[in-house]
Formats: structure tokens, C-alpha cells, sequence
């Protein structure tokens, strides 16, 4: 059996080093890293073949991860893992190259299974009519406005017509 290389990018130290642990137990050469500018080196010396990156990076934002990474290596199994899950990240995170996309809290037997998934979608899936609350449309409207900012907190304020104060409320709310 070859070695699975694990490359870890997640802002949260402790978070990472639990993740990091767990997959070192299940047979994964790992390399956890929290800023995303040591994602060309630690591609270099590791070749991973598998990645888990957190969505929000400190003032960063993950997706450019995921860009980076597929581009690197198109077959790299990437999951994406947030605490800050919307319709319109999950579609940006796939189109990217992400193979998944987690919503937190998410263990390494989510993220394995996020792994062995197939590419495939399953289309006997059952489609549950549930009307979307007024709450969960305008998250979806506000993180659809942060992505198009690039996560620019001040922009994405700006184009929602609110104040900057009010916009970071209402995301501590939600823990990026």
C-alpha cells in the first residue's frame, strides 16, 4: 500500500493538530500548516495526494487554496471544511477542484469518508421540499456578497448597504 500524503491548511492551530494526529494514526504522512503562503513549500516537500482546507484563513480565504492546489495536481483529493457553509461556497469550492465540502463541526471519519466518496454525484437522493427561512436567506445573501469581495469585510458592508459594525455582529454570530 503507498503512503497517502495529508496536507492540512487551517487557521486554527489546535484544530489542526488534533486532525493532524488523527490521520497520522490512520496511516497519513501529514504536514498541517495555518498560513496559506507556506502552501508552495509545503506542496514541494510533501507531494500530497490529499488535502483538507479550511474555508476562512484569517483574512483568507480557502478557495484560493483550492485553486492552487487542483492546478498543482488535478487527482488531489481535496475537502473543504467550514463553519461558514452556503449554497454559493460549496459551488465555488467544487468548481475549483474540491472533491467535498464539510460543514464544522466535521471529524476524520467525516473527512475519510469525504475522501473515499466517489467524484459521482448520487442522484437517488432524496429531495426534500423545505421552505428556506428568511434567516437562511439572508446569510446566503451576505456570504454570497463576502466571496465576491474576496472576505473584505469593509467592501462587502459597503455593497449591502450596512454598517461595517453591524455586518462583523452579525458574522460573530454565525463563527466564521
Amino acid at each position: 500500500m503507498t503512503e497517502r500524503r495529508l496536507l492540512i491548511i487551517e487557521d486554527d492551530e489546535v484544530f489542526a493538530r488534533t486532525l493532524a494526529r488523527s490521520f497520522e494514526r490512520r496511516g497519513y504522512q501529514v504536514r498541517a500548516i495555518t498560513d496559506p503562503d507556506d502552501l508552495d513549500e509545503s506542496v514541494a516537500t510533501l507531494r500530497p495526494d490529499h488535502a483538507v482546507v479550511d474555508l476562512r484563513l484569517g483574512n483568507a480565504s480557502g478557495l484560493t487554496c483550492v485553486a492552487r492546489l487542483h492546478a498543482l495536481d488535478p487527482l488531489m483529493r481535496i475537502v473543504v471544511l467550514t463553519g461558514f457553509a452556503s449554497i454559493a461556497t460549496a459551488v465555488e469550492a467544487v468548481k475549483l477542484g474540491a472533491t467535498n465540502y464539510l460543514s464544522k463541526p466535521a471529524n476524520s471519519d467525516d473527512i475519510e469518508a469525504a475522501f473515499q466518496a466517489s467524484g459521482e454525484g448520487d442522484a437517488s437522493v432524496e429531495l426534500v421540499a423545505s421552505p428556506t427561512s428568511l434567516r437562511t436567506l439572508e446569510w446566503e445573501h451576505i456570504h454570497q456578497t463576502l466571496a465576491d469581495c474576496g472576505f473584505n469585510v469593509s467592501e462587502a458592508a459597503r455593497r449591502l448597504g450596512m454598517h461595517r459594525r453591524t455586518l462583523a455582529r452579525k458574522l460573530g454570530k454565525r463563527h466564521l
